[in-house]
């Protein structure tokens, strides 16, 4: 998964308006214009499409946690040059507030079984015995389940 499409499906999911979408960059200290948004959620083959860098999606979500659970005291986390499955979805799951229960209670709105045991594996350190690459299917599954637990009226599998 590309990072405008993460993007893309985490807009979707909680059905972020523009300005919202903005003030979530904001809130990690990051200004962008809606025209720089517009272009970040384009489509990959249209020509005015352009690619999100790890460290803009780092502040995104960063800004997501801050939105939804307050801004931390003191200094605010470091941005990460280089993103991995692992810490967009420790990020998610972070500014989501959710336990281990409630990540899987998700995953299983999309028929997606896993263990409490695999999941935690995920969310280990790198060099720790049994830390787990994310795969793109278990993230993409993640933000499906959220997309059903936020809009289950939408029919729709992928945002358009």
């Amino acid at each position: 998964m590309t990072n405008n499409d993460i993007l893309r499906r985490v807009r979707y999911a909680f059905d972020f308006k523009d300005n919202a979408m903005v003030e979530i960059f904001a809130a990690a200290d990051h200004k962008v214009s809606v025209q720089q948004l517009h272009n970040w959620l384009r489509k990959d083959d249209d020509a005015q499409f352009v690619a999100l860098s790890d460290a803009e999606l780092g502040l995104y979500l960063d800004g997501l946690i801050n939105t939804k659970r307050g801004k931390r005291e003191g200094e605010q986390p470091v941005v990460k040059e280089h993103l991995n499955n692992n810490v967009i979805f420790q990020k998610l799951r972070i500014a989501l507030n959710m336990r281990a229960e409630d990540v899987l209670e998700t995953m299983q709105l999309v028929d997606f079984r896993l263990s409490k045991h695999e999941l935690s594996a995920f969310f280990r350190k790198p060099d720790h015995k049994n830390y787990r690459e994310c795969k793109d299917q278990i993230l993409r599954n993640f933000l499906m389940g959220l997309q059903r637990q936020l809009r289950p009226q939408s029919d729709s599998p992928y945002p358009e």
